[in-house]
């Protein structure tokens, strides 16, 4: 029950390059059509970069690494019609021959079953500020732990407990490697004040690294890498312009009785409409990013 298509499975078996890209941002993150024309973007970065780009889904009920162009479409045009699946959901999807959006989670259990081990996202779920009485902590994190996949992101998406999501990843056994840099980004923000335990300087030092991970480490206990890239500097937002616009989202959110799974969707709208639409460029900006790193690094991993 796992479609690879056929540029993916030729590429397998070459030895070539391949990175995953999740389809939540098509159905659930950007409005049309810039959904559809980031989808396309970031393929296109991965393809620049000397690797070959696998957008992960379920469609019509089948697992599906790397997806047709039409289904792209389908998924940017009918996005009210598409469920956003983390790794709990798939299953379900699957029974009901529906169309789903994978999530983090979901996309990095679809591409290890692949054989995919780099993945590209903007940023990943984590501890949500509150958990301590909602418990409401992404499944993002308990992937990460067990599924090995190396990620590139931006770090946690902001509107979450930056601080809490790094102490839980400590506790998984999570690697977490900032490119250029040391601190964690703060999605928006290059800067979140929170160091990271590794550095890597280029793309090579991190596939390095992943390799000495896969080797040496990951035989006894398999997991994947947390890959952080800082948002490119010209789009990058003020951290504490970025916290004021969260409490006004996480206002809301509350008032309008928003929870589980709808949380984080209805957040990154709020954050839309309070930085009048500067957090969506910054977006953008960043997952087109993380694809190019993401290619690089698959493309060093195979020399």
């Amino acid at each position: 029950m796992l479609r690879i298509s056929s540029e993916i499975a030729a590429a397998l078996d070459e030895g070539r390059p391949v990175v995953a890209l999740e389809s939540t941002v098509i159905s659930h993150g950007l409005p049309y059509p810039q959904n559809l024309e980031l989808a396309r973007a970031m393929e296109d970065e991965v393809r620049a970069a000397g690797a070959v780009p696998a957008t992960v889904g379920v469609c019509a009920g089948v697992p599906t690494v790397g997806m047709a162009a039409d289904e792209i479409e389908r998924f940017a045009t009918r996005s009210a019609q598409v469920r956003k699946l983390s790794r709990r959901d798939v299953a379900a999807a699957i029974a009901q021959a529906a169309d789903g959006a994978t999530t983090v989670a979901a996309t990095m259990a679809l591409a290890a079953a692949a054989g995919v081990e780099v993945f590209a996202t903007g940023g990943i779920g984590g501890v949500h500020r509150g958990a301590e009485t909602t418990w409401d902590i992404s499944a993002d994190l308990t992937e990460l732990a067990r599924t090995p996949v190396l990620v590139v992101c931006a770090g946690a998406k902001a509107i979450l407990d930056l601080p809490a999501t790094i102490e839980y990843l400590e506790t998984l056994g999570v690697p977490l490697v900032g490119l250029g840099t040391d601190e964690f980004p703060a999605f928006y923000s290059r800067s979140s004040g929170l160091p990271v335990p590794s550095r890597a300087d280029t793309p090579a030092d991190a596939a390095r690294i992943w390799a000495a991970q896969r080797q040496h480490v990951a035989v006894a206990a398999p997991g994947g890498l947390l890959l952080c890239v800082p948002p490119p500097a010209e789009v990058a937002l003020d951290r504490a312009e970025v916290e004021v616009a969260i409490g006004r989202a996480l206002a809301r959110a509350a008032s309008a009785g928003v929870r589980g799974p709808a949380v984080t969707p209805f957040l990154l709208a709020a954050m839309a409409e309070e930085t009048h639409g500067e957090s969506i460029a910054t977006n953008v900006a960043l997952l087109r990013q993380n694809a190019r790193v993401a290619g690089q690094v698959a493309a060093q991993l195979r020399r």
